[in-house]
């Protein structure tokens, strides 16, 4: 990654993934399951984190919500979509609430990576931006 992306990156306190997104870690991520495994995984991730508390859970849209308490608070929503059966896809949104300075030097970045991560070595991992 280049310098300039990095340090765009590290002057922001929000991330997100998409399917074309210019950074090719940042899209996302497709796995052969079913919609209902990716949605119990990805619940058991966000429940994982440290002090994490999960706010909501959509199943019938696919979306799950956790906040963080402690340290450095997060503001995470997953997002789940069935595009076949046995094929789905997962993006996150990363906010980081910061009390003196407006952004937060990549950390949302890092927390997004840290959740794919974990989610490519949990579920059978297809690829990435597969319909952009």
């Amino acid at each position: 990654m280049s310098v300039w992306k990095k340090l765009k990156y590290a002057l922001t306190n929000h991330c997100e993934t998409r399917e074309a997104h210019e950074d090719p870690e940042l899209r996302s991520h497709y796995y052969k399951a079913a919609n209902r495994a990716v949605m119990d995984a990805v619940k058991e991730q966000l429940s994982s984190l440290p002090n994490a508390e999960l706010l909501s859970v959509s199943e019938e849209r696919g979306e799950l919500c956790a906040q963080t308490r402690r340290g450095k608070k997060l503001f995470i929503v997953a997002t789940v979509v069935s595009v076949r059966p046995f094929e789905t896809a997962v993006d996150f949104s990363v906010t980081t609430e910061t009390k003196l300075l407006p952004f937060d030097f990549g950390r949302s970045r890092a927390v997004i990576l840290e959740l794919y991560r974990k989610l490519d070595a949990r579920l059978p991992y297809i690829g990435s931006g597969l319909n952009s």
